[in-house]
């Protein structure tokens, strides 16, 4: 049971940094298009749309720098699954040839528990 207990942390965490993320998003008027798509080669937090630009969105949280900054998190093996899941996508919703990209929304917290959200446009290229 010991076990269970970060991970259910790190999903309540990771569901409340989406939250934030999404907020954060339409306040600079990006159209969320879908949450959380998960397919066999990975999955995408958030798939928005920035104009005309489709953007494939990584959020990462975190309560503290032990770990470094969030966005330390999205190793180059997390990009290509990332990748994977976008060209799948595309593939699924008929999105051939438009403008893409990959961003990061990094999420971390001072003492006093308010988010601070850094937005990294354009974080990595197309990895598989």
């Amino acid at each position: 049971m010991a076990k269970s207990e970060p991970n259910r942390h790190n999903a309540s965490l990771g569901g409340a940094g989406e939250r934030l993320a999404v907020a954060y998003l339409q306040e600079r008027r990006f159209k969320i298009v879908e949450q959380n798509y998960r397919c066999r080669g990975g999955e995408i937090d958030i798939v928005a749309r920035d104009g005309k630009i489709y953007v494939f969105i990584e959020v990462k949280c975190r309560l503290s720098a032990c770990y470094g900054p969030p966005q330390s998190a999205v190793t180059p093996f997390k990009q290509r699954q990332i990748s994977k899941a976008a060209l799948t996508w595309l593939a699924a919703n008929h999105k051939h040839d438009v403008d893409a990209r990959f961003d990061v929304v990094a999420i971390s917290f001072r003492s006093s528990g308010e988010p601070v959200i850094e937005h990294i446009v354009n974080a990595f290229d197309l990895a598989y």
